[in-house]
């Protein structure tokens, strides 16, 4: 099975690994694309540990959860973004060193969780009002920005998650830390026989627009 990220991999080649704890992503893109995945299959604890310490303080699994409910996530488009791809090559050697030495490979999150901050989780039908500026500015080696749009269906419509998040490396590992929402997140129209938005080369009628239903 294609990944749920849209990747050229199988999930079990891909994102599964992470979201198991068998693996840690060595960028923010593999991060970010595991974290889609992990919303994409209902893995909240995945979502939760992936934060920065600061941000889990104050979230809970439920809290996750929650805020995705109704949400069907089903296709991922990264866009090119030149401060990630800069950093990214001089971090994934860093991440790969520190796995294989005895830093704890498993982060815990606290009992009490602080509110949600920027742009996640996700508020679905309020996307414009929690859109708020990255708190942290993005310096180099240890720090990274994915831009993605994320697809999701709610109520049989269609909607567009537009962000460029903000990644840090915390004791060798990367992790989220907050993001930017776009003005053109929301509800979309998009035509049925267009190519559908994951990159299959079908049309959207024959492929995603069936998991509406």
């Amino acid at each position: 099975m294609r990944c749920y990220c849209c990747s050229s991999k199988s999930f079990d080649e891909c994102c599964e690994p992470f979201i198991k704890g068998d693996k840690h992503p060595s960028s923010a893109e593999q991060l970010m694309r595991s974290r889609f995945s992990a919303y994409a299959t209902a893995h909240y604890q995945y979502i939760l540990e992936t934060y920065t310490k600061e941000k889990q303080q104050g979230l809970s699994v439920e809290d996750l959860a929650q805020s995705a409910q109704g949400a069907t996530w089903f296709a991922l488009k990264v866009h090119p973004t030149l401060a990630a791809s800069s950093v990214d090559s001089l971090v994934g050697n860093l991440v790969s060193s520190t796995e294989d030495s005895s830093i704890d490979s498993t982060v815990h999150a606290d009992a009490k969780v602080e509110a949600v901050t920027n742009a996640e989780p996700i508020s679905k039908t309020n996307l414009k009002s929690i859109s708020k500026p990255i708190t942290k500015p993005i310096t180099k080696p240890n720090n990274a920005i994915v831009e993605f749009t994320a697809y999701y269906f709610e109520n049989k419509s269609m909607y567009q998650l537009h962000e460029t998040s903000n990644f840090s490396v915390e004791d060798g590992k990367w992790r989220y830390h907050d993001g930017v929402l776009h003005d053109d997140c929301g509800k979309i129209k998009y035509g049925r026989n267009l190519p559908c938005v994951c990159g299959s080369n079908k049309k959207f009628k024959q492929c995603c627009a069936t998991k509406s239903r």
